[in-house]
């Protein structure tokens, strides 16, 4: 006997990575032995990623990337009211950004 859908039994659940760790719910809060048993065995799951998925994943930056000092500038020019939004470049940015995306989104002949 079933009780609900069955088109979408994923939807809402609690998601793992590899980076993360095993994710955590009310069902699975246990003690750190019990958490200690149910990774080892979930260590043994397999995932397979689909194209669109691997290719979002490759194309995300790097933490290398990563510039606290231009954060630190920013937000400190934020504060002081001095920080100044050229939205001609956020425009030509987001133009740049669509037409790149439009030409990987189309067939090539």
């Amino acid at each position: 006997m079933t009780i609900g859908s069955t088109t979408n039994k994923t939807q809402g659940l609690p998601v793992a990575s590899a980076a993360t760790g095993p994710a955590v719910t009310p069902a699975n809060a246990r003690s750190s032995a019990d958490t200690t048993a149910a990774t080892s065995t979930e260590a043994s799951a397999q995932v397979a990623l689909s194209s669109t998925a691997a290719s979002l994943l490759s194309a995300a930056p790097s933490a290398a990337e990563f510039d606290s000092a231009k954060v630190d500038r920013i937000s400190q020019a934020i504060e002081r009211g001095e920080f100044k939004v050229d939205a001609g470049a956020i425009a030509d940015k987001l133009i740049a950004n669509a037409a790149e995306l439009l030409k990987k989104s189309t067939p090539e002949s």
